[in-house]
C-alpha cells in the first residue's frame, strides 16, 4: 500500500493558474509561488468582495483518539466530492505547523487520496506565513525588552510581562527561561517564556483581521506588560505596530493550492484549537465564499474545542452563518471509546461500539445547540462489518442526522459523493438556525460556566486564585464582553485527557486567564494544557529524511 507522500508526490499537479481559473480568478490576480501555490492578490479580494455568498460546510469530529478520524481527509474528499457533481466547490484549510509535523501528528494535508498537495511545500515552509508571525512576535518582545533597557519610559514592571517569545517548533526546554544574563549591556534579567507559533496572539489576530487596516488596529490593542501602577502598556505604545504588519503584509493574503483532483483550496492561518481558537482565516473563508457555490472549512480536534470556537469566536466576529456541519467519526474510534484497546480495535464489537457512540451523541448534541443542521459520516475501514456501521447509522438517523459512509481516503471525490449529496440535501431541507452559545454580555465567569457546562458535560468550574484574579482585573479594564477561547487538552471531553467517552460527575479547573485583547477574546488555559508542547521519545523527525536526488521521504 502506498503511503500518503508516495501518493502525493506521484500527483499530477494543474499550474496553479489554471486551478484558479476554475474560480474565475484572473492569472494578474494571483502571485505565484512557483508553479502550484500562489498568494491571491488584493485586487482579487476587492473584485468579489460584493459578490453572493456561497453556502458554509464546517468539518468536524468526535474527540481524536489514537485510531484516527481522518477529519482533513474528509474535508478534502467532500471538496473533490462536489468537484464530481460539476459544483463550483472550494476548501478552506488551516496550514500545518512544523511543531507536530515533526512530533508526534504529523503533517495535515489529508491522506490517501483525498490530499492537497504539493504536500511537502504545505508541511514545511510553504510560503513563509508562520515565519513572518513568528517574526512579527518576537520583534515586539525585542523592541518590548529594549525599551526597558533603554530607560523604561512606560514604567513597565518586568514581573508583570505577559508577551511571550513563539517558535514554531515543539521545545520544552524553551518553556521557562532566564534572558539577560551577562554584562548591563546585554539587557534587564528577568523570566521570560516561549509558545509555539500557533498559539501566538499575532497568529490569532492575522486569522480574524479582515484587512490591513484592522490588523494594525488589532495589533495595536496588544498587550505585552502593565505598570507598576497596574496599567496596560500595548504594542502601539511601543511604537512596534508599522513594522510588525510590514513583517506580516504577504501573510496576510491567503494562499492558493489544489487537492489531488485539482479542486481549489484555500489554506492560510494555522492556530491550534486545544490552546487557541482553531481556524483558518477569516479572509480565506469569506473569499471562498465569493468565489464558489460551496465552501468546506474545518476546526480543529474535536467539536468541544474547534466547532465550538469557530462558531462562538470566528463566525460572531466575522458574521458568517454555517449552513451545515459534517461530524466525522470512524468505527474504531467509537470502540477505543468504549474501553477497547488500540491493538484489539479491528475484531467486531458491538458492545464496545454501543458504550463508546455516547461521544458521538454529545457532540451531535453540541452541535445542536447552535442551530445548525448536522450529517454523521464514518471514515470506513476494511475491518468495519455491516452490522457495526449498522448500528451507527440507526444511532444518527434516531438523533435527526443524514448518515453517510465515506470512502475519500481509498477512492478520493468518488468515495465521497454520497456524502456530498447528504450535505447538500441537508442544506436544502433543514434551515440552519445558527446562534452563538452565550451572549456577549454575560460576565466571563459565566461564558466559561456555559462552555463547561453546556458543550463538555460538567457540572461546574474551579477557579485557581491567579485565575479569579486575574479574570476580575480583566472585566476592570474592560474586556468582559469578549468571547472565551477555552485551552483544554483534545482528547476528551472533560480536562482530563483519561476520561474517554462522555463523562459525568467532574468539574473543570481553570488555572490561568489572560485577555488577547488584539484578537478579541479573552484565553482560558485547563488543566496541564502546554502552550509549548514537547517532542515525544521517538519523534517523526527520527524518520524524516532526503533522498541524493532530493526526494523527502517519512513526511506524513
Amino acid at each position: 500500500m502506498k503511503t500518503d507522500i508516495q501518493i502525493a508526490q506521484e500527483a499530477k499537479m494543474q499550474h496553479i493558474r489554471e486551478v484558479g481559473a476554475k474560480l474565475n480568478i484572473a492569472e494578474e490576480e494571483l502571485d505565484f509561488y512557483g508553479k502550484y501555490k500562489a498568494k491571491v492578490t488584493d485586487e482579487l479580494l476587492e473584485r468579489v468582495k460584493d459578490e453572493k455568498d456561497g453556502k458554509l460546510i464546517l468539518v468536524t469530529a468526535i474527540n481524536p483518539t489514537p485510531a484516527g478520524e481522518g477529519k482533513t481527509t474528509t474535508s478534502v474528499g467532500l471538496g473533490e466530492a462536489f468537484g464530481k457533481l460539476n459544483k463550483k466547490a472550494m476548501i478552506a484549510l488551516r496550514e500545518p505547523s512544523l511543531g507536530p509535523c515533526f512530533g508526534i501528528k504529523g503533517g495535515a494535508a489529508g491522506g490517501g487520496y483525498a490530499q492537497v498537495v504539493p504536500m511537502e511545500d504545505l508541511n514545511l515552509h510553504f510560503t513563509g506565513d508562520f515565519h513572518a508571525i513568528t517574526s512579527a512576535n518576537n520583534l515586539l518582545a525585542a523592541m518590548m525588552d529594549n525599551h526597558i533597557h533603554q530607560g523604561n519610559a512606560l514604567n513597565i514592571d518586568t514581573n508583570q510581562i505577559v508577551w511571550k517569545r513563539c517558535l514554531d517548533m515543539n521545545d520544552r526546554v524553551l518553556r521557562n527561561i532566564v534572558v539577560g544574563l551577562g554584562r548591563k549591556a546585554d539587557g534587564v534579567v528577568r523570566e521570560d517564556h516561549f509558545i509555539i507559533t500557533v498559539a501566538s496572539e499575532i497568529m490569532a489576530i492575522l486569522c480574524l483581521a479582515t484587512d490591513m487596516k484592522d490588523l494594525k488596529e488589532r495589533l495595536g490593542r496588544i498587550i505585552v506588560a502593565y505598570t507598576y501602577d497596574g496599567e496596560p502598556v500595548t504594542a502601539e505604545q511601543l511604537h512596534a505596530v508599522g513594522s510588525m504588519a510590514a513583517l506580516l503584509k504577504d501573510a496576510l493574503r491567503p494562499n492558493l493550492i489544489q487537492t489531488l483532483e485539482h479542486t481549489p483550496a484555500f489554506v492560510h492561518g494555522g492556530p491550534f484549537a486545544n490552546i487557541a481558537h482553531g481556524c483558518n482565516s477569516v479572509r480565506a473563508t469569506k473569499t471562498a465564499l465569493k468565489l464558489a457555490d460551496y465552501v468546506v472549512t474545518e476546526a480543529g480536534f474535536g467539536a468541544d474545542l474547534g466547532a465550538e470556537k469557530f462558531f462562538d469566536i470566528k463566525c460572531r466576529m466575522a458574521g458568517l452563518h454555517p449552513d451545515a456541519v459534517v461530524i466525522v467519526a470512524t468505527v474504531r474510534a467509537l470502540k477505543y471509546n468504549g474501553g477497547v484497546p488500540k491493538t484489539e480495535l479491528s475484531a467486531e464489537n458491538l458492545d464496545a461500539l454501543k458504550a463508546g457512540i455516547v461521544n458521538l451523541e454529545k457532540h451531535i448534541e453540541n452541535v445542536q445547540k447552535f442551530g445548525v443542521p448536522a450529517v454523521v459520516t464514518l471514515n470506513r475501514f476494511a475491518t468495519d462489518t455491516d452490522t457495526e456501521l449498522q448500528f451507527v447509522k440507526e444511532f444518527c438517523e434516531a438523533h435527526g442526522c443524514e448518515f453517510s459512509l465515506s470512502e475519500v481516503w481509498e477512492k478520493g471525490g468518488e468515495g465521497g459523493i454520497d456524502l456530498a449529496n447528504k450535505v447538500m440535501k441537508t442544506i436544502e431541507t433543514k434551515e440552519s438556525h445558527f446562534k452563538p452559545l452565550y451572549e456577549n454580555e454575560l460576565s466571563l465567569k459565566e461564558k466559561i460556566h456555559c462552555i463547561a457546562t453546556e458543550i463538555y458535560g460538567a457540572d461546574g468550574v474551579t477557579y485557581d486564585a491567579a485565575a479569579s484574579k486575574a479574570l476580575a482585573r480583566i472585566e476592570e479594564l474592560g474586556f468582559g464582553n469578549l468571547p472565551i477561547c477555552m485551552a483544554k487538552n483534545q482528547y476528551s471531553l472533560s480536562d482530563d485527557a483519561t476520561k474517554l467517552g462522555r463523562p459525568t460527575g467532574f468539574t473543570v479547573n481553570i488555572r490561568e486567564v489572560y485577555v488577547n485583547a488584539g484578537a478579541g477574546f479573552v484565553v482560558a488555559i485547563t488543566g496541564n494544557v502546554m502552550t509549548m508542547p514537547g517532542l515525544p521519545k521517538s519523534p517523526a523527525a527520527d524518520r524524516i529524511d532526503v533522498s541524493d536526488d532530493g526526494v523527502i521521504t517519512g513526511l506524513f
